[in-house]
């Protein structure tokens, strides 16, 4: 198990975690979501290939609309 901080919080994960199966995991939102990774923009079409490591920080962004 490895310790992440997911949207300000601690939380413990399992290793070998891609960004892509973090959503699965904490049933996140895959539409309207930018996700940042130790305060980098990851883009979408990586998220599969990139593994998280313990202590990095993640924040799943949402986007709302509105008038």
């Amino acid at each position: 198990m490895i310790d992440i901080r997911l949207n300000g919080e601690i939380k413990k994960i399992e290793t070998e975690v891609t960004l892509d199966r973090l959503l699965d995991l904490f049933s996140l939102p895959r539409q309207r979501v930018a996700i940042e990774l130790n305060r980098s923009v990851v883009r979408r079409n990586d998220w599969p290939e990139i593994t998280i490591n313990n202590g990095d920080t993640i924040e799943v962004i949402h986007f709302v609309g509105g008038g």
